[in-house]
């Protein structure tokens, strides 16, 4: 008999990150469950960790011989569920409490097919921040999807329950946004979501993550940021928040003229854009170093700018 729930875990290497999600996986006190593991690493370690559990829960292993890397490895993980529903969980995450796994279970019988909850950021020192999504964002990520761009107010795929009925995939293209990007398909197609407002996650951060290395890096976010503006289009800068994002993009990646932006992607970028990218241009970098005269003027810059957007 198929399972209630398939927990997908793309794993790599970090078998003391991974030791820790299953420890929590193994004291859940619901129980239809199945674990994937994908594993993308070139050693056996992650193979060995799963072992040393078969007996703790029903396990299934996949070696890639040739890793897929991210997020292709997720799909892939989703791709050998059987469950009804899929909990697609990163190694360096972990569940809560043992109750976490029902608290999401019990939801389910609402008719949404798409659940998150809030939860905690971890870091390697234990510190610790909850996450709670606010009415107000409760309210827009329906009506705006795209307004995820500017905040990913959901989290990491940890926190979501999926099912399996939601036939969309990662974008493999992208490795920063990924995650927004997926929820901005499911909330358009779905049209409601189920919030858990109690933490059920914890969020692991770490040196290790792909996060680390792509905030305000050029060569990752600025590809990225053209393959979500090519998908969904400029009209979303009619909105304040999503204007203000794009100025705050460039702003942080001192993008300030059209050859620059073009030489990290050659391509016919909306007129709205490079009008942003004029206005950052014309104002002295320490001006815009400070928070509220960066709000100033990108407030100017939206009410001259915004009729470019379409």
């Amino acid at each position: 008999m198929n399972p209630t729930i398939s927990i997908c875990i793309p794993a790599f290497k970090r078998v003391e990150y991974l030791k820790r999600l299953f420890e929590s996986i193994s004291i859940q006190s619901f129980r239809d469950f199945e674990v994937i593991v994908a594993d993308d690493s070139d050693d056996d370690s992650v193979k060995d960790l799963v072992q040393s559990y078969e007996k703790n829960f029903r396990l299934r292993y996949y070696k890639n011989e040739i890793p897929l890397g991210t997020p292709a490895n997720w799909n892939f993980a989703v791709s050998k569920a059987s469950g009804e529903w899929i909990k697609l969980m990163h190694d360096d995450d972990w569940f809560f409490s043992e109750e976490s796994l029902d608290i999401f279970y019990k939801q389910t019988t609402h008719n949404r097919k798409f659940i998150f909850s809030a939860y905690y950021s971890v870091k390697e020192n234990n510190s610790r921040k909850l996450h709670r999504l606010s009415p107000f964002y409760r309210k827009k990520i329906l009506e705006s999807p795209y307004i995820l761009f500017a905040q990913n107010v959901i989290g990491p795929p940890s926190v979501t329950l999926v099912h399996k009925s939601i036939l969309e995939k990662y974008d493999a293209r992208l490795k920063w946004r990924v995650d927004v990007e997926f929820y901005m398909r499911v909330l358009e197609q779905e049209k409601e979501f189920t919030y858990l407002d109690e933490p059920l996650i914890n969020m692991g951060i770490s040196e290790t993550q792909v996060t680390q290395s792509a905030i305000n890096n050029p060569k990752i976010e600025l590809p990225e940021a053209w393959i979500l503006l090519d998908k969904y289009g400029g009209a979303q800068l009619k909105n304040i928040i999503m204007y203000d994002t794009w100025w705050r993009l460039f702003r942080n990646m001192n993008i300030r003229n059209k050859d620059l932006l073009l030489s990290y992607v050659d391509q016919e970028w909306p007129e709205i854009i490079l009008a942003i990218i004029r206005d950052l241009g014309k104002l002295p970098p320490a001006l815009l170093g400070i928070g509220v005269f960066s709000k100033f003027f990108m407030s100017l810059s939206y009410l001259k700018n915004r009729s470019l957007a379409d």
